[in-house]
């Protein structure tokens, strides 16, 4: 089983927004795109007078094909976490304010059935030509997707904060509206 990392992106952000509209444009993002979403880490730490603390793990994964697997991790830190009610178009709206830390991260994962391993030398010797005939190209051109993939998730967060445009300079490459 190889693995090939994509580099991280961070976003950081202090202010006023709202968590429940991040929270599920991410899980409507990962629907779209069929993932699977997990949140495997939640910690709240006891409010101080600046606010409380939280840290959540997500975990987007999706099986592309019997060999190749995608795995998107965010690391979300949020400090100073106070509740505030906003009263927008006359309806009382609550809000975070609070800085916040998100940390993502990616991975092509291939054989990730481990369909090859095993002591038996002819399964090797298999599995050395399905990654080196097939396998290798293909886990460059699922690197290049994830990567952009996970720079459209980076802007649809981006957006949601208002700190860059609406949309992604590569969705003509994804060949997406």
């Amino acid at each position: 089983m190889g693995k090939t990392n994509v580099p991280p992106m961070t976003i950081r952000y202090d202010g006023l927004f709202d968590f429940d509209g991040l929270y599920a444009a991410i899980i409507d993002w990962a629907k779209n795109y069929n993932f699977r979403w997990h949140e495997p880490t939640y910690k709240h730490k006891v409010p101080s007078k600046s606010g409380a603390e939280q840290e959540y793990k997500w975990v987007m994964d999706l099986k592309v094909t019997d060999y190749i697997f995608y795995e998107i991790e965010l690391e979300v830190h949020v400090w100073d976490l106070k509740e505030i009610e906003v009263k927008d178009k006359g309806k009382t709206k609550t809000l975070s304010n609070a800085h916040l830390y998100i940390n993502m991260s990616g991975k092509v994962v291939s054989n990730w059935q481990n369909k090859f391993k095993g002591k038996k030398i002819f399964g090797q010797d298999m599995g050395g030509m399905y990654e080196k005939f097939v396998g290798v190209g293909k886990v460059e051109e699922h690197f290049d997707l994830l990567y952009y993939r996970m720079i459209n998730l980076q802007a649809l967060i981006k957006t949601f904060f208002n700190l860059e445009a609406k949309g992604h300079a590569y969705k003509d490459y994804l060949k997406e509206n």
